[in-house]
């Protein structure tokens, strides 16, 4: 009887056990708050849009891919149902036609389409729907309708691995089609090695090798390429085998024998469980260095699928052996891993000072990783508009991020700000006469091509003060000083009469008629208007203030930038999703929202920035819309930092602006065991007050010695 006792104790222990680790797994189980389809779905709605779309126009919001990766990644294994289209896939679509291993979610890309086939016709692609389909941080499923295919994808940092389960066991097949791709295919090669290996390459902009072994063995290998770059390969399959199909892809950017040593290090002898579970495990790891309390089932939803594309770009490049290609195209190795260039134009902002938040080990390779461009070149590389290399190192390195070769990197940044002919157009002009001008073009409209001076001169301007502040903190007293007087250079396209950033020409004069609210591509302006990049000093912004005529007028004019309606006329794709002239589709105004504080209205801050949170992101009818292109997470990075609490209002300054959370309580773990609390207390939105360790804070700005020691930050708030 005592012993019947005891074990039924036991049995009651083991049972009360489980059941709280249950409850514990499923609280820290993160990935499953990630939707990857989020940003997939199209934005229509011309209330959100500010126009109606044209006949055949996609409105360019999203344009991110479902498909499996890990963080900061070499491959990005994804379903295309569009080549050319932003990220390949698009949720309105229905037909699939291949599975490709890279993607950003630019246009370019969507390289080594794979697809299984079953008695095809020779009309390659095959209708599915979104029922039998399903994505998760690494892993995303898929049943070929045409086909009879079910289709599971997962990644490591280097490899793909699919695997098919055919419904009919004969006439199995696989599509490598390799003269298709987001950029154009210039050559490709595929030969078979042994009756279960394959290898070759894609050549477009680049050449991505790839090596690839089978579970099963290869019947024969069908290749059809009338010349280069065109034409496609079937791989037959031999019947007889029932089991799961598994095709294991290694990819390099160096070498097919890179390929295959990437491949064996990776995966190996692998189960595709195994690979799909270790996926996860990394994206816990990741994703639960927020814990985030309170908020709706939706808002967690949104973080942590924000926090998720995030942390997806810039990709990795080196091989496990620490090869890489490098700028001029030569074959090297280093001690670090070589990364792509970050869009620095979206992701200097925000997203890259959370990368080094969250992943600083990621952060200074792809420092390191710039450093070798502009050891190669002469310059830092920039991304499409500005120098902000300026700011993304600079501010890492003030954040305690500094085991790089800083001198170096220092005279490379001052070259980017002083030396024509590399990152910065029309420097020279810039530096004669502290702005850049613009022609003067009679009717001018959206598409006109020009200097974009304004957006250049305000972008540069701030592009200087970062790098003042390096030289500062390096003792370069001279260039310190030149580089802050450049860095007022924003006042120099302050027309005093019309109270907006406006284009000059040549002569010094301003440009005539002048409209405000007209967007344009390139001229006078880069994807904006006048209203939305004349709120950009972030560096200055008293002096900003002071343009203006003071805080009273600043505030007015602010008032006027959200409540001016939009004219529904004015389309310029991308410049979209208005409340009133804001544009927050598109980067340039993203931190006017914010600027409010700047005058001691943060309440005002607050209405704007939660109306965005909580009806510009997930949107649409099946709620997976977003209100812009993601460009590489500079989107959801917003919404993240946004959602927490934080905003990297200059993203140079070591500091970060408080705003009210949407969730009760946030505990930002580090890698290093510190952790950041913050608390908001009060039911309401409109922030009181901030305390720091208990203490009254001074401004609205908090020190990023919170994060390297740890901390509180106490945000009490009202109706």
């Amino acid at each position: 009887m005592k012993r019947q006792m005891k074990n039924l104790v036991i049995l009651t222990l083991i049972i009360f056990s489980n059941a709280l680790l249950g409850k514990s797994q499923t609280k820290q189980a993160y990935t499953r708050y990630v939707n990857p389809f989020i940003g997939t779905a199209p934005l229509t709605d011309p209330k959100i849009l500010g126009y109606e779309l044209p006949d055949g126009w996609r409105s360019w919001a999203g344009l991110t891919f479902p498909g499996a990766s890990l963080p900061n990644a070499m491959v990005q294994l994804s379903p295309i149902t569009e080549y050319g289209s932003g990220a390949g896939y698009e949720y309105e679509d229905s037909v699939i036609y291949g599975f490709t291993h890279t993607n950003k979610g630019h246009w370019n890309l969507c390289n080594v389409p794979v697809l299984p086939l079953s008695n095809a016709n020779g009309s390659f692609g095959s209708s599915f729907s979104h029922a039998r389909e399903q994505a998760a941080p690494g892993y995303y499923q898929v049943y070929l309708d045409d086909y009879e295919v079910d289709v599971k994808l997962s990644t490591t940092l280097r490899c793909g691995y699919h695997q098919y389960e055919y419904k009919n066991n004969t006439n199995r097949q696989i599509l490598f089609d390799l003269a298709k791709a987001n950029n154009r295919v210039s050559d490709w090669q595929i030969e078979q090695i042994d009756k279960r290996t394959l290898q070759g390459f894609q050549q477009t902009g680049e050449r991505i090798y790839f090596y690839a072994l089978l579970n099963t063995d290869v019947e024969k290998l069908e290749k059809n390429q009338p010349e280069k770059g065109k034409g496609f390969a079937i791989v037959h399959l031999a019947n007889g085998s029932s089991a799961p199909v598994a095709l294991k892809l290694g990819l390099s950017f160096v070498s097919v024998e890179n390929a295959k040593q990437n491949l064996l290090a990776e995966i190996a002898d692998k189960s595709f469980d195994q690979v799909r579970k270790e996926a996860t495990e990394q994206w816990e790891t990741k994703l639960s260095a927020i814990e985030v309390t309170g908020g709706s089932e939706k808002q967690k939803e949104m973080f942590y699928s924000c926090l998720y594309r995030s942390l997806l770009w810039p990709a990795l490049r080196s091989d496990v052996n620490k090869e890489f290609r490098d700028a001029k195209g030569a074959v090297v190795r280093a001690d670090f891993n070589y990364y792509t260039e970050p869009s620095l134009w979206d992701t200097y902002r925000n997203k890259d000072v959370l990368l080094g938040l969250l992943s600083p080990q990621v952060a200074l390779d792809v420092i390191k990783s710039m450093k070798d461009v502009g050891d190669k070149t002469g310059f830092i590389p920039t991304f499409f508009h500005g120098d902000h290399g300026a700011s993304s190192i600079v501010g890492a390195y003030l954040r305690g991020i500094d085991n790089f070769d800083v001198e170096a990197t220092y005279k490379l940044l001052l070259r980017n700000a002083d030396v024509s002919g590399g990152a910065r157009p029309y420097i020279d002009e810039y530096i004669q006469k502290g702005y850049i001008s613009d022609p003067d073009i009679k009717n001018p409209h959206v598409e006109t091509k020009g200097r974009a001076g304004v957006s250049k001169t305000l972008e540069y301007a701030y592009d200087d003060y970062s790098l003042a502040q390096l030289a500062k903190r390096l003792g370069d007293d001279v260039n310190y000083k030149r580089l802050m007087a450049r860095s007022k250079n924003y006042k120099n396209v302050f027309d005093p009469t019309t109270k907006f950033m406006r284009g000059r020409l040549e002569n010094g004069d301003w440009i005539d008629p002048f409209n405000p609210q007209y967007p344009y591509y390139e001229y006078m302006y880069r994807e904006a208007n006048a209203w939305q990049v004349s709120f950009f000093a972030p560096h200055d912004m008293e002096g900003l203030i002071s343009l203006y005529g003071g805080e009273k007028a600043f505030e007015a004019k602010l008032d006027s930038l959200f409540s001016v309606p939009w004219n529904p006329s004015y389309i310029a794709r991308n410049v979209e999703t208005m409340i009133g002239q804001y544009c927050h589709g598109n980067q340039p105004d993203h931190e006017a929202p914010f600027a409010y504080y700047f005058v001691g209205k943060p309440e005002k801050s607050q209405r704007i920035v939660d109306y965005i949170l909580n009806n510009l992101y997930g949107i649409g009818d099946e709620g997976l819309a977003l209100c812009g292109m993601d460009d590489a997470g500079e989107m959801s990075s917003w919404y993240a930092l946004s959602a927490l609490g934080l905003y990297t209002y200059s993203a140079t300054d070591p500091n970060y602006l408080v705003t009210v959370p949407l969730f009760d309580e946030v505990k930002w773990h580090r890698n290093d065991g510190k952790v950041l609390m913050i608390k908001k207390v009060g039911e309401g939105r409109a922030l009181q007050t901030i305390k720091v360790n208990n203490q009254l804070n001074e401004g609205y700005f908090v020190s990023h010695d919170l994060f390297i020691n740890g901390g509180e930050i106490e945000i009490e708030t009202k109706r």
